[in-house]
């Protein structure tokens, strides 16, 4: 059973999220990817912020069990469950909005689309606590948070998306750096709470045990969910005002795009990567994959080819808190 529930966490990680939400946006439908993209990273900032507001302990840390995996971070809330709720309820509205039901598959559709979105998400919740990483209360809390999160971003989405669209572009991208800059400085300012603070010999040595590394508290992980937050932003408006992409096409091309795109990710990545671990730096890196991924490689598929300049459509469906 323990890989069954470590694949199930494991659809609830950065590490499944990120190439799905790219084939998304890059493949499927750019604009339910990016609305998807930018809740993650929303997400994403939120848990990392209370995580240190709480610098709470995780199960394993102090009960003497041994986990089934070794997490280093803070526990509460449980950011496995709190993505889950934004990610997989978020695709869950889409899809059953946008998707054509007729005759008697409707009545099934509609019901079984959130059905099948509150199983994934309760799935992923107890993998936290089977692989015991996470508390019930931690889990508990980060779907409370995931939900509320959610429920803010249908309800003002209406209001909030056609305002900033209204903007000019420069002042997207200030609005953009100036959200990432503000959530950025929160998180040093949980930081700086936390000056002097030890972690407990007992909570290091229960890490150490189960494989992992303890590293001193800082702003490295605020700053690349930050940088991308911000990249995501101003990227997404870039590709706005420029017009968006048609994501279809023949199946070679959509496939096409997938290393073309990647690699792009790489070489930033990699640059990053040899240029250091100081906060700018990582703050720099993650805005750069996060304009990559959301204007750089469109407009590298539309210049390759791989893609042809879309017409804007106004759907009702594209404003589902309306």
């Amino acid at each position: 059973m323990t890989g069954f529930w470590q694949a199930i966490s494991f659809i609830g990680s950065a590490g499944f999220y990120v190439p799905l939400l790219v084939v998304v946006f890059w493949c499927v439908d750019p604009r339910v990817g990016a609305r998807a993209m930018v809740l993650l990273t929303l997400s994403s900032v939120v848990n990392g912020l209370l995580k240190v507001v709480f610098h709470a302990p995780r199960p394993y840390w102090t009960s003497g069990i041994k986990p089934y995996e070794s997490e280093a971070s803070f526990g509460m809330p449980s950011g496995h469950a709190q993505n889950a709720a934004v990610v997989w309820g978020f695709l869950g509205v889409r899809v059953r909005a946008r998707t054509p039901w007729t005759g008697r598959w409707e009545a099934i559709g509609r019901r079984a689309v959130p059905l099948i979105v509150v199983v994934v998400i309760g799935l992923i919740g107890v993998s936290r606590i089977y692989l015991r990483v996470h508390s019930l209360g931690q889990v508990l809390a980060g779907w409370a948070i995931g939900a509320a999160l959610l429920v803010a971003a249908l309800r003002l989405e209406p209001v909030v998306a056609p305002w900033w669209e209204r903007r000019p572009l420069f002042l997207q991208t200030a609005l953009a750096l100036a959200v990432a800059v503000i959530f950025l400085g929160a998180m040093a300012l949980a930081v700086g709470e936390l000056h002097g603070w030890r972690m407990p010999d007992a909570w290091k040595r229960a890490v150490e045990a189960a494989g992992g590394t303890v590293q001193p508290l800082s702003l490295r992980e605020g700053a690349a969910a930050a940088g991308l937050l911000f990249g995501g932003l101003s990227g997404i408006s870039w590709l706005a005002h420029r017009g968006w992409f048609d994501p279809g096409g023949a199946l070679w091309r959509r496939v096409a795009r997938l290393p073309v795109g990647l690699a792009g990710a790489a070489v930033i990545w990699s640059a990053g990567h040899f240029a250091g671990r100081a906060v700018p730096v990582i703050f720099v890196t993650d805005a750069l994959l996060g304009l990559w991924m959301t204007v750089g490689a469109p407009e590298t598929f539309l210049r390759m080819g791989l893609a042809v300049r879309g017409i804007p459509v106004s759907h009702p469906a594209d404003h589902p808190g309306g």
